[in-house]
């Protein structure tokens, strides 16, 4: 299809327009929540750390708390070269505290009245600065490693953070239906995603209707086994600070819900987009294939992919809770104990519905390809091997067709 409508050149072009197109116009889109009520009357700004006091620190083990007072520069914004002292709040957490040495530089909010300073507080360590060479590298390595694919890679990365973060939260935080929301934005991001590996072309429908069938299972018993576990959404960490902050009517059971088919969704479109190219190559190489014959190839890379994409997902939701693993064992705690608290069932519902969705997309997306992928392939190799055969004919009998012509 893209080979009829579109050069090679052109399809590239317009993806990346597609690229820039679908970036600019999620940026464009208001969350709703950018005038907080916590930053009016105040100024964001970044400081550099000159002089620290920590007289007023009570350290008790490896817990402080207290107040910590800095001296800074203002380096941007409008109090910008001016020194001002900053206070850090210590609440006793080493989750959350930070504590501060000349020359580091920190988030500041600094409250004023006109052209007049009323206070300071230090928010944490500046590390934008860090984050944005690290992701400018990643962007270079990649663009340089994989070319084009690697430019349109990265539109995927940026169209997913911004679709999250524009659409998918402020929908959670209006009240939306968590789990329709989740279908919807990872049906957009799936297609989108798939579109731009591979373009206007059959095989964007193959894989995506492949991935949509696992998310749509995963959806399904996400819902009926959070249900069956009895897990309340609250688990999920930070949660219960937003009932406490004027958000009492979120369903955060149905939040988490849709977090697990939002969360094994890559994985499926992964696999999805494998098994694809793997029947397309077949198909590339033998144009006669059967559509029977090129999905059984494709079952059998998805047999390979499934026992390794099942354990990608062990891993990663594993890693997420590997200190209260420590915990539990560090107590004694029994197995059977272990795997009947609702953190680490959570985790187990989280593992296992997620793998049911990647043996789901193997199967329907080799499927899928097999018949789509070797339909016109089929009438095309058909006309090549009677255009062959007639060649051949001709050969033998060169002058008659001399004479025939």
């Amino acid at each position: 299809m893209k080979s009829v409508f579109f050069g090679k050149k052109k399809s590239t072009l317009l993806l990346i327009l597609t690229g820039l197109l679908l970036t600019g116009i999620l940026m464009a889109i208001p969350t709703g929540y950018e005038d907080a009520l916590i930053y009016r009357g105040s100024v964001r700004a970044v400081g550099r750390v000159t002089e620290t006091d920590n007289s007023t620190i009570i350290t008790s083990g490896l817990i402080q708390s207290g107040e910590q007072y800095c001296k800074m520069i203002i380096e941007n914004g409008k109090f910008k070269g001016q020194e001002i002292q900053g206070v850090n709040f210590l609440s006793g957490s080493l989750e959350q505290d930070k504590i501060y040495q000349p020359g580091d530089r920190a988030f500041v909010r600094i409250s004023c009245n006109g052209d007049e300073i009323s206070s300071c507080v230090m928010s944490d360590h500046f590390r934008l600065d860090k984050e944005l060479i690290l992701v400018a590298a990643f962007a270079v390595f990649l663009i340089v490693l994989a070319g084009k694919n690697g430019v349109l890679a990265v539109f995927s990365f940026v169209i997913t953070v911004l679709t999250i973060w524009k659409i998918l939260i402020p929908s959670y935080l209006k009240g939306y239906s968590p789990v329709w929301c989740g279908i919807a934005v990872t049906a957009f991001l799936t297609l989108v995603i798939i579109f731009f590996v591979y373009g206007f072309d059959r095989r964007t429908v193959t894989a995506g209707l492949g991935a949509l069938l696992g998310i749509t299972t995963t959806c399904i018993l996400g819902i009926i086994f959070t249900d069956l576990f009895k897990i309340h959404g609250a688990i999920m960490p930070d949660s219960e600070s937003l009932l406490y902050s004027g958000f009492q009517n979120l369903d955060l059971t149905a939040i988490f819900m849709s977090s697990i088919f939002v969360g094994a969704s890559g994985a499926m479109m992964d696999l999805s987009v494998d098994i694809t190219s793997a029947v397309y190559e077949v198909v590339q190489k033998k144009p006669g294939i059967s559509w029977k014959e090129a999905a059984a190839s494709g079952m059998h890379v998805g047999r390979a992919a499934m026992g390794t994409m099942t354990t990608t997902l062990l891993l990663a939701y594993s890693g997420s809770c590997v200190t209260s693993l420590m915990v539990y064992m560090a107590q004694g705690t029994p197995m059977d104990h272990i795997l009947n608290y609702k953190y680490v069932a959570a985790e187990v519902l989280d593992t296992i519905v997620g793998s049911f969705g990647l043996v789901t997309v193997a199967p329907f997306t080799a499927l899928a390809a097999g018949i789509m992928l070797t339909g016109c392939r089929r009438k095309y190799a058909d006309i090549r091997y009677c255009t062959e055969d007639f060649e051949e004919s001709e050969e033998e009998m060169p002058g008659e067709s001399e004479d025939f012509f």
